[in-house]
């Protein structure tokens, strides 16, 4: 577990502590970043492998400016959420911590999205794919350097030793099966997606991105960026895609979805 080395009000954002209670007795936080202007729709972000949501800030502290609230969860094991990372039991987190988010009224009646990035982007990918309440309620998925198989991830970073500290997967992690983005994203349709990928990916290899685009049966969408793994919105051109891509995706479409009521909020 490594500790918050900022907190969004250090980079001049509202934020609210979200403590929920995950259906196995697990404890995961996560914040809420509210919009002070006109509200266009609501980001559920996943973050990648490294580090928590502190880190992975800079990937979204620029949506609430251009109408976007962000709501953004660690993983147990991860920041200040108890337990220990693994699957499938992640993504029991990702359904927590969606199930509260529905049920927030600022979110009713406007956009929904899904955005994670690197692993996060990964299992996004399934849980868009799989989770009834998703397909249902989603406007879009965006996919920022997701990779294919948890098993050729591993692979290539085995290979690539120079790169090893940058993921830090998990051991157990290096054996899933069943979850594998790429045999589910073709589920996904006809919700629209949006894959991101650097060529200049060090980490997860463009081609990963690439096999991930051609499964997609429909409402596609692929930009090839630059720049080093996790640093997409960091360049403003990049911002500007994101943002059209929300807009679009936006039009004729809200959040009509009933709440799944099970999930448990700490005060």
């Amino acid at each position: 577990m490594v500790e918050h080395v900022r907190t969004p009000d250090q980079v001049g954002l509202n934020y609210t502590d979200v403590s929920l209670l995950t259906k196995d007795g697990v404890k995961i936080h996560g914040w809420f970043l509210p919009t002070s202007n006109k509200l266009k729709g609501t980001i559920y972000f996943l973050h990648g492998n490294a580090e928590n949501i502190s880190t992975h800030l800079r990937a979204v502290y620029w949506l609430p400016k251009s109408g976007y609230q962000v709501f953004l969860l660690d993983y147990r094991g991860f920041g200040l959420s108890e337990g220990t990372p693994n699957l499938p039991n992640v993504l029991i987190d990702i359904e927590t911590g969606f199930n509260w988010l529905l049920k927030q009224k600022t979110v009713m009646h406007k956009p929904v999205f899904l955005m994670g990035q690197s692993l996060g982007a990964s299992m996004a990918i399934y849980f868009a794919a799989t989770n009834t309440q998703a397909k249902d309620c989603l406007s879009a998925v965006i996919s920022d350097a997701a990779f294919t198989r948890y098993s050729d991830i591993t692979q290539h970073v085995a290979k690539q030793s120079w790169v090893t500290w940058l993921l830090q997967y998990p051991a157990a992690w290096s054996v899933i099966s069943g979850y594998d983005p790429i045999d589910y994203i073709p589920s996904i349709s006809p919700t629209p997606i949006l894959l991101l990928h650097s060529r200049d990916d060090a980490v997860i290899p463009l081609d990963h991105s690439s096999q991930l685009f051609d499964s997609v049966l429909q409402s596609k969408f692929k930009i090839i960026t630059q720049g080093s793994h996790g640093a997409t919105f960091e360049d403003m051109e990049n911002r500007h895609h994101l943002l059209s891509f929300l807009k679009s995706s936006s039009e004729g479409r809200t959040n009509t979805c009933a709440p799944n009521l099970n999930t448990l909020h700490i005060k």
